[in-house]
């Protein structure tokens, strides 16, 4: 197991990505008006990229066309202070093709929010890093 200096395991690429898909919320990190923004989302993993599911017409789906974005998630259990982070950066961008938008549909990814979620974002992880917290 390889430590990172402050105690924490280093989790590999193939863990870390099994870990995201454990999981059902991340947080999405873009830019908004040359400002960092954060918000999170459900999504789901397919073929080792991130699927978020949004409104064609909200800020999200405006802010990352074909933009750098950041991915993570995480799991803690605060009483017995347990826990992991993953996260991923890279490329997002907007499904355009009607093939790969059904395909995508068919995902369990239900929306939580009310309203019409038909616009996918497909995020292309270039590089992700995990630490697992072991009490």
């Amino acid at each position: 197991m390889k430590l990172d200096s402050a105690g924490l395991e280093i989790l590999g690429g193939g863990e870390c990505l099994d870990l995201l898909a454990s999981v059902p919320i991340g947080r999405i990190v873009f830019t908004d008006r040359a400002l960092p923004a954060v918000q999170p989302v459900n999504f789901c993993l397919l073929d080792g990229n991130i699927v978020i599911r949004t409104a064609p017409g909200s800020k999200l789906a405006a802010a990352a066309r074909n933009t750098v974005v950041a991915f993570e998630a995480d799991d803690f259990d605060a009483t017995f202070r347990t826990g992991w982070s993953v996260t991923a950066v890279g490329h997002a961008r907007a499904v355009c093709d009607p093939e790969e938008i059904a395909r995508l549909s068919a995902l369990p990814l239900t929306p939580w929010v009310p309203g019409t979620r038909d616009h996918f974002i497909v995020v292309a992880p270039e590089q992700i890093s995990g630490r697992r917290l072991n009490g």
